[in-house]
């Protein structure tokens, strides 16, 4: 990765993990285009703090990453305002909490577009602009790895931003263009304040086994990984076990999971 960075563009930016790695490469010096569907005052105002006292700037602009031909121009604007990408980070997402049962085909429909073809958008906009020791970086989740009871929609949309991911690690790493992915666990984030509110109590119960992080934690470790020029990062030791069991024991790891749902399904019958 570039040891010097001029110009770095995130989506989902306007709150949650985007937020905060936005307003981290800010602190450095860096200019940073924000995009999401919108961001607050408040928000607006300690960006413009930072920016300020580190002698930097920053853009914002209403972007819908399921729009792929306005997501493509703002990318291009960007450039034109700030100069060449060197480090795009995809970070909107939405979640969906649901057993399978409860879950509509436009609940379905509506993760995928935004997490799955989002991400594939994202990176068709700004995979052109980049030049060789640049990145891109995905992200996915812990659930992109194991899922989790009630993620039919999440799971599927971020095993698919995992893949996708890979498949851009093969055709773009040996150009010299760096590909990421980021599987976190859960974070405490907007987003994720409202899934505790009204996800199904036996997925929420599950995810405790996974640890929760505060988003200066995760942010702070998804930075550092970043740095290192990682391929793939997955912050808080726990999230990096359970990865591993899955990966390296899949049997023993589902038939504890099996155990645990049983468990939490009498619970909460």
């Amino acid at each position: 990765m570039k040891t010097t960075m001029k110009h770095i563009l995130i989506s989902g930016a306007g709150s949650g993990l985007g937020f905060g790695l936005a307003s981290r490469y800010l602190k450095r010096g860096v200019a940073v285009t924000v995009m999401d569907l919108a961001i607050n005052a408040q928000r607006k105002q300690e960006l413009d703090e930072i920016a300020e006292n580190a002698n930097t700037q920053w853009q914002f602009y209403q972007a819908d990453v399921t729009q792929a031909e306005v997501l493509k121009a703002q990318v291009e604007q960007a450039v034109a305002n700030f100069g060449p990408i060197d480090l795009a980070i995809n970070s909107a997402g939405v979640v969906i909490n649901k057993a399978f049962k409860d879950t509509t085909p436009a609940d379905f429909k509506r993760v995928i577009d935004i997490n799955l073809n989002g991400s594939f958008n994202f990176a068709s906009a700004v995979l052109p602009t980049l030049q060789p020791g640049c990145r891109l970086a995905l992200i996915a989740s812990i659930a992109g790895l194991i899922s989790n009871y009630a993620y039919s929609a999440y799971g599927a949309s971020k095993f698919g931003v995992v893949g996708l991911a890979t498949t851009l690690r093969y055709e773009y790493e040996h150009k010299g263009i760096h590909i990421s992915c980021v599987c976190p666990p859960e974070v405490q984030t907007p987003m994720v304040a409202e899934e505790l509110k009204h996800g199904n109590k036996v997925s929420l119960e599950l995810k405790k086994f996974g640890g929760s992080m505060q988003a200066d934690e995760a942010c702070d470790q998804i930075v550092a990984g970043l740095d290192a020029g990682k391929w793939m990062i997955i912050p808080s030791i726990n999230a990096k076990f359970l990865a591993a069991s899955a990966r390296f024991f899949p049997s023993p790891f589902y038939a504890l999971m099996k155990q645990l749902i049983k468990y939490t399904e009498k619970k909460f019958s």
